[in-house]
């Protein structure tokens, strides 16, 4: 197969050993890279259930068979580990260029193997790779960090590192490359920090070999044609980024507001998309390959001033509606400290908001906090993104995350949280196919392993009833299915509002010079999506864990267009089970398991 380096750079940071080794490319060609192929090699090589910071457990950085070509949007990787703030087995994906450099310089993947007894980073060039002394970079924050290892070693390099949250252990720290792009969610910095593993530099110079130039070509070029007339892809996302989703979602009522008290926000439009576009953007950035450029460059001014990438929808909202802020500079600033310091800002933002509903119920005092930390108090905000990634004084306890945070203070309803890892900026409760998809999620609260948001609220590829339950499970599961392969094909999710699975086979049939249909894509990421699950069921996870919030099913939405609603993911849940082939326990059959390749994992 095309489109593949065939070769694996394996670090054991016990050892201080790197060595080359050949990928198993019938695995490669079933799983399709990133996701996928990381997800296959961890539950090979990685007995269940180890402790996330333990040595026994691997940090897998994987690309996919598209990644680092001129397809669409393919500047993605996948970082896979155990979490460590929900155990699940947690697959973090980012854009930029660092991926494609992976790609260029010889590899295809990186396992980090064991732990380090000082602090590393680890330099490629092309066919040479070493472990070399990081003492002087621990303490660094990212952007420090990336400025000092390019000008060491090469200016044209690609740095995936680690800030100062993944250093003190922070469980939802990320890996960020290229200063401002992020392998987020689920703590997979805060496990490249317990390796003493500070970055990962790479340079290649080597390029792709396409397995049919014509066919690629022919597929790319009809790709593009359908994101340039897509109007989300090449109106929306490029004029006003993901943040344009804020009025939107405020508009159908369903803009999670002060922890989910709320789904309605009275000035969203202050930090909305349109708002920043107009006042506080430099301009918009794409990543390797892309068309569409979703990506924001910004400002922020007064007590808060400061620069950088984004924010996007998702930490605009957690930084702002969640916590009852509306002052777009507090929420700038907050978002470039959590790329400075390497932090995930969905479950930062979800946290302080759950810090201060607890504060507002009495259960946190102002000593504790070291705020008064109501709702709306921005400059609390911005002091305790810092404090949590060094974690200090109430940092430390909002480093474990809202759900041990609300259980130490004995309130774990304020936890907002989906098998313990935080929901993002979709209120359940008026959307529910977006609610299913978080409760059968595998790595917990997530909206992009399964984004029905495109059409339940966007009308992509056709407009459903955001109300209605009754084709809803089969909606989810499709999605749930197509993102997988999306995601382990080294494709950008966001292409998904244009491109289906037949356009996405196309891209990848040239690409390996394989042929592959949209059913062969549509079963590698079903075939993903069950090797998750079986992995959440070996450590633990059952049927009561597809669930959401209490708040969720006890408490209506109070106001707005979709007042009275409850989320009714109860009722939608047995048909989801049903529509993926898993028993009524949510256990995936024999029968599935087997039609899926995946018999080498039954007998566990």
């Amino acid at each position: 197969m095309a489109g593949w380096t065939e070769t694996i750079l394996r670090v054991n940071l016990t050892e201080g050993t790197v060595k080359k080794e050949a990928l198993d490319m019938e695995a490669a060609k079933k799983y399709l890279g990133c996701r996928g192929l990381g997800v296959y090699y961890y539950m090979k090589e990685v007995k269940p259930g180890v402790d996330p910071f333990g040595p026994e457990n691997n940090l897998i950085f994987a690309t996919g068979v598209l990644t680092g070509t001129m397809g669409s949007s393919t500047g993605r990787y996948e970082v896979v580990t155990r979490s460590p703030l929900n155990g699940v087995l947690a697959g973090s994906n980012s854009g930029g260029y660092w991926g494609p450099e992976l790609k260029y310089a010889g590899y295809d993947m990186i396992i980090f193997e064991g732990q380090s007894p000082r602090p590393v980073y680890l330099n490629i060039y092309n066919g040479t790779a070493e472990l070399c002394d990081a003492s002087d970079l621990w303490g660094k924050n990212v952007p420090d960090t990336t400025a000092a290892l390019l000008a060491k070693h090469d200016p044209d390099a690609k740095v995936a590192c680690i800030g100062p949250a993944g250093e003190n252990r922070v469980l939802f720290a990320n890996i960020m490359n290229d200063d401002h792009r992020a392998a987020g969610r689920s703590g997979v910095g805060a496990v490249m920090g317990s390796k003493n593993l500070k970055a990962v530099v790479v340079r290649g110079t080597k390029g792709v070999k396409i397995g049919d130039k014509d066919k690629f070509l022919a597929a790319v070029r009809e790709s593009r044609r359908l994101l340039k007339e897509n109007a989300v892809t090449s109106g929306g996302l490029p004029a006003f980024g993901t943040n344009v989703l804020v009025n939107i979602l405020n508009s159908v009522g369903s803009l999670p507001t002060r922890n989910f008290n709320e789904s309605h926000f009275e000035t969203a439009d202050k930090v909305g998309g349109e708002s920043l576009a107009a006042t506080r953007m430099y301009k918009n950035k794409a990543c390797a390959f892309c068309s569409v450029g979703c990506g924001r460059v910004a400002w922020s001014e007064g007590k808060y001033a400061g620069e950088g990438e984004g924010p996007e929808y998702e930490s605009v909202w957690s930084f702002g509606p969640d916590c009852g802020i509306d002052d777009i500079d507090a929420v700038n600033k907050a978002n470039f400290l959590c790329n400075e310091l390497g932090i995930d800002t969905i479950t930062m933002g979800s946290t302080i908001a759950a810090a201060m509903d607890l504060y507002e119920m009495g259960a946190v005092s102002r000593e504790e906090a070291g705020h008064e930390l109501k709702f709306g108090n921005a400059d609390a905000l911005v002091d305790l993104v810092e404090a949590t990634a060094y974690r200090r004084g109430f940092g430390n306890e909002l480093a474990e995350g809202s759900f041990r945070l609300g259980t130490k203070y004995g309130h774990p309803e304020v936890s907002m949280t989906v098998k313990k890892q935080e929901m993002p900026a979709y209120d359940p409760r008026g959307i529910q196919g977006i609610g299913l998809n978080y409760a059968t999620s595998n790595r917990g609260g997530c909206h992009v392993r399964g984004y029905t948001i495109s059409p339940e609220i966007l009308g992509l590829p056709e407009k459903l009833d955001q109300q209605s339950i009754v084709e809803k499970p089969a909606w989810v599961k499709g999605f749930q299915d197509l993102t997988a392969a999306v995601d382990s094909a080294g494709m950008c999710l966001f292409t998904t509002f244009a491109l289906g699975a037949p356009a996405i086979a196309n891209e990848i049939t040239g690409a390996s010079g394989t042929e592959y249909t949209g059913d062969d894509v549509a079963t590698a990421g079903e075939r993903i999506y069950n090797l998750e699950r079986l992995y959440n069921l070996k450590v633990g996870f059952t049927k009561a864990d597809d669930t959401l919030p209490q708040r969720m099913y006890n408490d209506p939405i109070s106001s707005g267009p979709m007042k009275g609603n409850v989320s009714r993911v109860p009722e939608m849940l047995p048909h989801y089970y049903e529509a993926r082939g898993w028993d009524e326990n949510g256990v995936p059959t024999p029968e599935k398991l087997e039609a899926l390749g995946l018999q080498e994992f039954m007998a566990d």
